[in-house]
């Protein structure tokens, strides 16, 4: 998969480049001040001026050196350094700087070319200023002699165009072109020597330029006239040729040449020696002399020169030489990994964008061949594309929108590798951060909230929390809460609940009652800071708990502090007879609403039993003559809280033998006995009998004494007084509201047969009645205050 992707890449990028291959070129003369003016882009690449800045423009150049600036607002390009073209390119001719025009919005690369043109600012220079000939005397005249020619850094016109030699009889100089175009001296023999007259000749040989105004550089020629030496030396070949792999070490050996002399002993004896030779050659190659052996000096670097002329010079010991050219072609070895040049780089792409770009940057071998060809490519598992362009450039693209809630940070890596062997490669890690937006609104940790709060709490109770989280970062992530207004009729919800907006804790106002409301439920909205911002909302519902706050109520018999009537229960019931049945309530719930009953006191403890569930009274055994008539009960209704709350009630029994018996006096019914404290009753109940009697005799005898000062305080006691004479007023305000009269229970001769219960007096009653009638009997107290 990776490598379809390499050489999809690949061909799209070959073919790139050879539709854009149209290149804009300006030229600029080299040693120009900063600032300089080149040309106006704009004007020649047809770009829009004023849409220059708004398209992101800029310049890029090779290995990131910034050598232009461009004015965005006039599309002028300056210099922003000085250039030096033999620095820049050495002897290549014409200097060409490739760079780009940058456009960024719509992407758009331009590929331009700077023609850095020489000027004359360097003179001719001899290796050496002084050369050595030896001529044999008997040379013939028109003998041509190599000079070591001088070197110009300066190309074209501004390099060596012509020798010239200091005035001679003997000698004259001719200048001659290699193929490359260089030019060297050559001394031409006029006039035959004569070693006798002329031992020795000085002369002084000028390399001029093309330049104006010229430039010259001088060195010394010695001219030694030599005795008859008749073999020059000869190569056994003119033109050498090798191939050197740019990476050998250095000592290796290039080539060995050989010459040949036909003379015998010291004319005969030939050493080598590097000719015309440049500070490159004899920094680079050197030539051994006695065996012709050349070999490197220093490492080869095709990247930087492809071949070599060396040109070798054989001398016999008379002075003779020969010349051979060796022709070095450095062949590549892959040795330069790819370059990985990064023009334009994004550090943060804000999420949700449909195509965004990362960076642009530019791919470079400076090896040739398979050995230059590259691929580029990213890890396959990323949202991410490369887009080739022209001139090596790339593009790296947002495949899609990016989450960054899914993930926030992307590590890519960016692998340029060539196609030698054996394979290089570059790899460029770059970290883009995704910048959130608002896109996640606030989710809660569950979708209804369930509380519970037990009844009679404290106010300003902390009673739970809710929480949302957001998958967005910073303010978009802030979550603040807040209650959402009730619906219309609902439960006043700001008067029961406050919500803590930063955190969410949750208290509650006010006291609640669990007999007033059980359950209720409001809608908490959580909002985050973005913009604009996001909310979501939840229902919490809020369970009231029951606690053991109400005492259970009695229902019957009614216990509300007027006097009460009996039960009546014959004295020939069985055991187990139901005598009443004590009902009562309880407002509270749950186990606090389970009531239990138990008999407290009796009169007499044995008779009666009370049922646990029911309140059911019933007799425990038969009922002997020895009972009381009158039997007071006193129950305890309790309910299971914790802990347990209870209520007492009275009941009244009389034994009758028949229930045509008459209304008994429930004065008259004796206190409740407790087996333990019988004796205390009795002695007890003695002592209270004798004071009533005694309160008895007085209170007659006053009333005999009011009488005979016939005072009529009493009247109202009387037949004639505002109530009939079977009522009283126990308010003693001496006028009774309709609801505070009640009826007595009568004893016997009251004329009906059945017992009256607390009913209030109907309007018709006679005004007069019986005698007996009138009767006053005190009314009984509130059953709390019984036993």
């Amino acid at each position: 998969m990776k490598l379809n992707r390499q050489v999809t890449c690949l061909v799209i990028l070959l073919w790139i480049c050879e539709e854009g291959s149209a290149t804009g070129r300006f030229s600029v003369a080299e040693e120009m001040e900063i600032g300089s003016f080149v040309a106006n882009v704009a004007k020649t690449l047809g770009l829009e001026v004023g849409k220059l800045s708004g398209r992101g423009a800029r310049v890029l150049s090779e290995d990131n050196r910034q050598y232009l600036q461009l004015n965005l607002e006039t599309g002028d390009l300056f210099l922003r350094e000085k250039l030096d073209r033999e620095e820049l390119c050495g002897p290549t001719e014409p200097c060409l700087l490739p760079f780009q025009i940058l456009l960024e919005k719509p992407f758009q690369i331009i590929p331009v070319e700077l023609w850095v043109q020489d000027i004359n600012d360097h003179s001719p220079a001899f290796l050496e200023k002084e050369m050595l000939l030896k001529i044999p005397e008997n040379t013939p005249p028109g003998t041509l002699f190599s000079l070591k020619n001088a070197a110009d850094l300066d190309v074209g016109e501004n390099n060596i165009q012509n020798y010239t030699i200091s005035p001679s009889s003997h000698f004259q100089v001719h200048t001659s072109s290699s193929g490359e175009g260089n030019m060297y001296p050559e001394l031409v023999l006029d006039k035959a020597l004569d070693r006798e007259e002329y031992p020795e000749i000085r002369l002084t040989l000028t390399a001029l330029d093309g330049g104006s105004p010229p430039r010259s550089g001088t060195a010394e020629v010695r001219v030694l006239v030599l005795d008859i030496n008749d073999n020059a030396p000869v190569f056994i070949q003119s033109r050498y040729e090798a191939q050197v792999p740019e990476n050998s070490p250095i000592g290796s050996l290039v080539v060995t040449v050989s010459a040949r002399d036909l003379d015998i002993g010291s004319n005969g004896q030939i050493s080598y020696s590097l000719f015309h030779r440049s500070e490159e050659i004899s920094q680079t190659f050197e030539v051994t002399q006695n065996s012709g052996e050349v070999r490197m000096r220093k490492k080869l670097d095709f990247e930087t020169i492809q071949s070599y002329e060396v040109d070798i010079e054989a001398t016999d010991g008379g002075g003779l030489s020969g010349k051979c050219t060796v022709v070095v072609q450095v062949t590549d070895v892959n040795d330069n990994p790819p370059d990985l040049i990064i023009s334009s780089l994004t550090s943060s792409i804000s999420e949700n964008l449909p195509e965004a770009m990362v960076a642009v940057f530019k791919t470079r071998d400076r090896d040739s061949g398979d050995n230059g060809r590259m691929v580029c490519f990213i890890q396959d598992d990323l949202p991410f594309i490369l887009k080739p362009s022209i001139d090596n450039f790339y593009t790296l693209l947002t495949e899609r929108a990016l989450d960054r809630e899914s993930r926030a940070v992307y590590n890519i890596t960016i692998t340029v590798m060539d196609l030698g062997t054996p394979r290089l490669k570059t790899e460029h890690n770059i970290t883009l951060l995704v910048s959130d937006i608002n896109d996640n609104p606030p989710v809660f940790t569950q979708t209804v909230y369930m509380l519970y709060l037990q009844e009679n709490n404290s106010p300003a109770q902390h009673i739970g929390s809710i929480s949302a989280s957001d998958r967005d970062a910073g303010t978009n992530a802030k979550v603040t809460y807040s209650l959402q207004p009730p619906e219309p009729g609902d439960l006043p919800l700001f008067s029961y609940i406050s919500i803590n907006s930063d955190n969410g804790h949750l208290y509650i106002l006010r006291s609640l009652d669990y007999e007033v409301i059980q359950t209720f439920q409001f809608t908490v909205r959580a909002t985050d800071g973005g913009s604009p911002a996001l909310s979501t909302q939840t229902v919490v519902r809020v369970m009231v708990l029951d606690e053991n706050d109400n005492s259970p109520f009695v229902l019957y018999p009614l216990q509300n502090g007027t006097a009460s009537c009996n039960d009546l229960v014959p004295r020939a019931a069985e055991p187990g007879y139901l005598v009443t049945k004590v009902v009562a309530v309880d407002v509270d719930s749950g186990q606090n609403s389970w009531l239990s009953y138990q008999l407290l006191k009796a009169t007499d403890p044995g008779l009666f039993t009370v049922w646990d569930h029911n309140g059911e009274v019933c007799t425990a055994r038969p009922i002997s003559d020895k009972d009381n008539i009158k039997q007071r009960l006193l129950v305890l209704v309790k309910d299971n809280g914790e802990p347990p709350l209870s209520t007492e009630v009275t009941l009244n029994v009389l034994l009758v033998d028949g229930f045509s018996e008459p209304y008994l006096k429930l004065s008259d019914v004796p206190s409740i006995q407790d087996d333990s404290l019988t004796i205390h009753l009795v002695i007890s109940l003695a002592s209270i009998s004798f004071l009533f009697l005694f309160s008895v005799t007085l209170f007659i005898a006053m009333h005999l004494w009011r009488k005979k000062r016939g005072a009529g305080d009493n009247d109202h006691f009387g037949s004639n007084g505002p109530y009939p004479n079977h009522l009283m007023d126990i308010s003693h305000s001496g006028t009774l509201s309709q609801s505070y009269q009640y009826e007595i229970c009568l004893t016997s001769g009251s004329g009906t047969n059945e017992f009256k219960f607390l009913k209030p007096i109907i309007p018709s009653v006679p005004p007069q009645a019986s005698g007996r009638e009138s009767e006053e009997y005190p009314v009984f107290p509130n059953s709390s205050n019984l036993g």
